[in-house]
């Protein structure tokens, strides 16, 4: 069976390197941790790998609601630990009374001191608590170079992975026709807006599907696809119900609340 049969061209190249991370397992007898990854990268590495029964996966990236999480691909002899992850929990020390720090400000500041988007995983709020999860191999790097976040002086206190914060999503579902099943078309349908209005979203790289960035309109969207778009926040393409006497598709679509 072609084993890319099920994913998107751009997703192949991932596949290729999964497969390579399962063949050096399988013959080097011995554990590989990946960096952090997205959860439809883990979702890939989870169904290439399968379930044994000699290479078996696990994911953490913190706690059992992370979004971001380094993936564990181990022998079947193998017993795998929390401390088999190399996840080291920052909290940041900074003067809430006066000063408030964003998400985009926070991802601003990392990669403007060279971090790449792999090496880090959560970054969670809980009112003015700000907390970020990252590789144990970066944490004394992230010690030294990240002092201050927009006009906020920070100080860095390494925590518990006990201590982190966890957090709920809930999502309300309904019921949508839409002429095609392209982006555009889509996007326009779930948010109320026009569908030029979502083309130029698009255009304008405000809108990502599986936390990778889409600019082209006409990208066919499939079941179990994740969007999100800048400004109106994120919604999912439940299942494809099949089209309508009118010949429109009619779709499950969730909204997060």
């Amino acid at each position: 069976m072609d084993i890319y049969q099920h994913y998107r061209k751009e997703e192949h190249a991932f596949i290729d390197k999964v497969v390579g991370w399962k063949d050096a397992v399988e013959q080097q007898y011995s554990p590989k941790l990946t960096d952090f990854l997205d959860p439809r990268e883990t979702e890939i590495v989870r169904s290439v790998i399968g379930n044994g029964p000699d290479v078996l996966v696990e994911c953490f990236g913190g706690s059992e609601t992370s979004e971001r999480k380094r993936v564990f691909i181990f022998p079947s002899y193998y017993q795998p630990e929390e401390a088999d992850f190399q996840l080291s929990l920052f909290q940041l020390d900074y003067p809430s009374k006066y000063v408030s720090i964003e998400h985009r400000q926070v991802l601003g500041t990392l990669m403007s001191i060279g971090l790449k988007r792999t090496k880090y995983g959560d970054i969670l709020f809980n009112d003015d608590i700000v907390q970020l999860v990252v590789a144990k191999e970066i944490a004394d790097f992230i010690k030294m170079n990240l002092q201050s976040i927009g006009k906020a002086t920070i100080a860095l206190r390494e925590r518990s992975l006990s201590q982190i914060i966890t957090t709920t999503e809930e999502w309300g579902e309904q019921s949508v026709s839409v002429s095609s099943l392209r982006i555009d078309t889509v996007i326009a349908a779930i948010y109320n807006v026009s569908r030029q209005k979502g083309q130029a979203l698009i255009q304008s790289g405000l809108v990502k599907v599986n936390w990778k960035v889409i600019e082209n309109p006409s990208f066919e969207c499939k079941e179990r696809d994740l969007f999100s778009v800048r400004g109106y926040g994120r919604s999912k393409l439940i299942s494809i119900e099949g089209k309508t006497k009118k010949e429109k598709w009619r779709i499950i679509v969730g909204k997060q609340k």
